[in-house]
């Protein structure tokens, strides 16, 4: 039996390998899988998130938020925004203890409970941790089962993402579908494209044919489809119909 992924843990993890990453680094490095940032801005980003969510979860809100505002305890000194990130990652841990994964929540993706937000979370914080990583030269590194999760995540929130990602509006297609695979282990997806939308078909086998295929290890399939990697990358495989994955890849921004 597969052991649940611990999101609250991994939270924790992930934000401790990027703070790790930038601790001693030249903060004005520029990041050029976040075009027009800096590690600073980065470092910003990724806290600022961590920090808004976990107020959410504090408020335990039931319906859409009409406000951003939060204190986000920024430091006068950037330099110390390494710490700052750190304790974010508190902030995080302490709103997590105040509520049960399993109680409701209004979310904007398709699980309406505290964890959608422990989740999702977790892959603002890994996918920015490479971003960081690979702006400094470095060899990130994806735990395979953690990748496939954030597969998963990204595919099943992706339909719900038009507030923000406004061209998945795009994804339309005459019942045409994309499957995306994990070349390294479980994992498989089967993307239905119709006249009214898109998303993951739960009905689909392993033995329906696809009209377009991505397959990839897992980490990398997570970060093709963030758009960290190109699908003619070294080692993406992806064939069939090449203007349903244009369709895809232009219009799935996230």
């Amino acid at each position: 039996m597969t052991t649940a992924i611990d999101h609250r843990a991994a939270v924790a993890a992930e934000t401790a390998a990027f703070v790790e990453a930038v601790r001693s680094a030249d903060l004005a490095t520029a990041v050029p899988t976040c075009p027009g940032w800096a590690l600073s801005d980065l470092v910003r980003h990724a806290g600022s998130v961590q920090r808004w969510f976990a107020t959410l979860l504090r408020q335990r809100i039931q319906e859409q938020p009409r406000s951003r505002d939060v204190d986000l305890k920024l430091p006068a000194d950037p330099k110390a925004l390494p710490g700052w990130l750190a304790d974010s990652a508190v902030e995080a841990a302490d709103a997590f203890a105040t509520i049960e994964s399993d109680a409701p929540m209004w979310a904007w993706g398709a699980d309406q409970h505290a964890r959608f937000w422990a989740r999702r979370m977790l892959f603002e914080t890994l996918v920015h941790r490479v971003d960081a990583e690979l702006a400094l030269g470095l060899s990130p590194v994806i735990d395979r089962r953690l990748a496939a999760d954030g597969v998963a995540e990204f595919l099943v929130n992706l339909p719900f993402a038009a507030l923000f990602a406004p061209g998945t509006a795009e994804l339309r297609a005459a019942d045409r579908t994309i499957r995306f695979s994990c070349t390294d282990g479980d994992g498989d997806w089967l993307v239905r494209l119709r006249p009214d939308g898109f998303g993951i078909d739960p009905e689909a086998s392993n033995a329906d044919r696809a009209d377009a295929t991505v397959q990839a290890p897992a980490a990398d399939l997570l970060l093709l489809l963030y758009g960290r990697l190109d699908r003619t990358a070294p080692g993406i495989r992806a064939g069939g119909d090449g203007a349903l994955l244009d369709l895809w890849f232009a219009h799935s921004a996230f």
